[in-house]
């Protein structure tokens, strides 16, 4: 992959795929008109840096898709480089375009959790989200693959079974029929002896008569009974749904819309530019205030590492700049692989307990667990980006 240097192609191009590898670069007029845009009337060169904390700021303040396409833009080879390492660490498991799709239909989470406050660097935010975002869906994918229909309905959980229905496009009537059906089906449908969840098999023919006797009693509302055989269908049926809501189709923004319209995506993007633009001179004031608050947050950080003794000191130098596994610190330090994970926790709630205090003394923003959630995340971009540099 070539990376991109000019402003205007990182946040109007996006990764073209041959098959499994990466084929070239693909531009979006609309986006490209919209950054070159920005550029002629800036007043002095910006980095791009300075554009995707800018792009961000459009987004949560005014919910702009454009805002946000030029996000997905900006992080395309972060999220195809992160994609790749994990597809080549478990071939298994998925392709690199999978993985890719995975990760880059998750922007819209990051732009959420984002917050400029505790770091500038959103590439180095991302890649640590795209990594967990396609972790977490590979696990989950290979627990549902392996479980039956009934396994997997026995497993799911009551809130991811209606998120599902919903997503599949049942009203709220149906939906409550096939969640009551889901409960009976749970209490009375159980596993045998040595038998695994995942591997449930169908309930026999006596079980599916006390399913549908147990929700005619519940659902006093229905004029007539229902079935053993409906009952059948509609826990078939969400399990269809679970299983669609849990491999999503995964489109990617600048994909082709149909044959018969044309263009992508992001030609019904709303073509408002001018309107959506933040004042350049606020968006460039609070940007100077992000980069200050950023070298005060490095300054904390370097202090209270240098606080800690010689020993955690050397701990999070191997660790995070010779990029060592806690299993290969175990070896050298002759100690339990759990023991090396331990101190590494405590360490970091000891810098952690560092940004707390500067937060709250400084920023005046209480340590709540949103805000410690987010310090922890930087905490952790900190140590990643700061040590793979030395």
């Amino acid at each position: 992959m070539q990376p991109r240097q000019d402003i205007t192609d990182i946040f109007s191009t996006f990764v073209l795929f041959n098959a499994d590898s990466f084929h070239s670069w693909g531009t979006d007029p609309k986006l490209r008109r919209s950054i070159k845009s920005c550029l002629e009337k800036s007043s002095q060169p910006e980095s791009d840096n300075f554009w995707a904390i800018y792009w961000h700021q459009v987004w949560q303040t005014q919910s702009s898709p454009l805002a946000a396409a030029h996000i997905s833009a900006y992080l395309q080879e972060v999220c195809y480089w992160v994609s790749r390492k994990i597809a080549l660490n478990f071939p298994s498991q998925s392709s690199v375009a999978d993985c890719f799709q995975i990760a880059i239909s998750r922007v819209s989470k990051i732009l959420k959790r984002f917050d400029p406050q505790y770091s500038s660097n959103l590439k180095g935010y991302a890649e640590l989200a795209f990594e967990g975002f396609i972790k977490d869906s590979l696990r989950l994918r290979q627990e549902t693959d392996i479980c039956t229909d009934w396994g997997l309905l026995h497993k799911i959980s009551r809130k991811r079974l209606i998120d599902a229905l919903q997503n599949a496009g049942f009203n709220s009537p149906i939906i409550e029929s096939y969640v009551l059906a889901w409960e009976c089906f749970k209490e009375l449908h159980t596993t045998t002896n040595n038998t695994k969840v995942r591997k449930l098999v169908e309930p026999d023919a006596l079980t599916w008569q006390a399913i549908a006797n147990l929700y005619n009693t519940q659902h006093l509302s229905q004029s007539s009974s229902s079935t053993p055989e409906t009952l059948e269908k509609w826990l078939s049926i969400s399990a269809k749904a679970v299983r669609a809501f849990l491999y999503p189709n995964l489109v990617s923004v600048d994909a082709p819309r149909n044959e018969q319209d044309g263009g992508s995506l992001l030609d019904i993007i709303p073509a408002d530019v001018e309107k959506s633009l933040l004042n350049e001179i606020i968006a460039q004031e609070e940007f100077i205030t992000l980069q200050k608050q950023t070298k005060q947050l490095q300054t904390v950080i370097n202090q209270a590492i240098t606080a800690l003794d010689a020993q955690s000191q050397k701990l999070l130098q191997t660790y995070y700049s010779e990029k060592l596994t806690q299993q290969q610190i175990a070896q050298q330090l002759e100690i339990k692989q759990y023991q090396v994970s331990r101190r590494l926790s405590s360490i970091k709630r000891q810098l952690l307990q560092s940004l707390a205090q500067w937060s709250n003394e400084t920023l005046h923003i209480s340590p709540t667990p949103n805000v410690l959630d987010a310090m922890s995340t930087s905490l952790e971009e900190w140590l990643k980006s700061v040590n793979s540099e030395q």
